[in-house]
């Protein structure tokens, strides 16, 4: 069964269609990448599917025993996220379920995705005083508290350099290939092809769903990619 399916799914932002007739569905252990110009309605999407944003017809139906409270999002990183003056232990924590107070049952997940994320030596570390690097790990470990399934990530590499995106990258296919159900939205088309196993691209109407090594061949896709060197 399907951790996430959507059917006929039409989505509006600021009064205006964002997204319109989109059928697609995300299986346990996908990598799925979505990719499409600015305004194709991608961020729209992962709110959407987090249910922050109510369709305006069209469904999304949740299985193999997802729940909404059980999906782990790395939003874009705002200022206002990289000046936040906590300890990298207790930002990570927060993504748990349960707040404010946390059973030690929670606090040995936190751990565990600290060690997990290669920051247990930084739990008590002032995250503002990191690098933009750590500072997207921190977040990812935050995200990986809230799920064993499914990581909605929303442009994770924005502002890093290559190395440092190219790492995180790597712990994101690592998590995937341990089990963990990715859906990103990347305009890195050239990574989502190399990583991910499926594409949607989307511009209003969506215009590719599908395996990645077929996006790359398609009309499509080389178009895609062309206009974006």
């Amino acid at each position: 069964m399907s951790l996430i399916a959507c059917r006929d799914l039409c989505l509006a932002y600021e009064g205006k269609t964002a997204v319109q007739d989109l059928t697609f569905s995300v299986e346990p252990g996908d990598y799925l990448c979505i990719v499409g110009e600015n305004g194709s309605g991608k961020s729209t999407l992962i709110k959407a599917l987090l249910g922050l944003k109510k369709p305006k017809s069209g469904t999304i139906a949740y299985g193999d025993g997802l729940r909404q409270t059980e999906v782990g999002y790395l939003p874009q990183q705002t200022p206002a996220q990289k000046d936040f003056p906590a300890s990298v232990g207790e930002v990570v924590l927060s993504g748990c379920r349960a707040k404010p107070f946390y059973p030690r049952s929670e606090k040995r997940r936190a751990a565990e995705c600290l060690e997990k994320l290669g920051l247990t030596e930084l739990k008590n570390a002032c995250y503002r005083d990191l690098s933009g690097g750590q500072q997207q790990r921190v977040l990812l470990a935050r995200a990986l508290c809230a799920t064993r399934k499914l990581l909605l990530l929303d442009e994770p590499v924005t502002g890093l350099d290559p190395v440092i995106s190219a790492e995180l990258y790597r712990i994101i296919q690592d998590l995937n290939r341990e089990g963990v159900t990715i859906v990103m939205v990347s305009h890195d088309v050239d990574c989502a092809i190399e990583r991910a196993r499926t594409i949607l691209h989307l511009r209003t109407v969506p215009l590719f769903f599908g395996p990645a090594e077929a996006y790359a061949g398609s009309e499509i896709g080389r178009t895609f990619m062309e206009g974006r060197d």
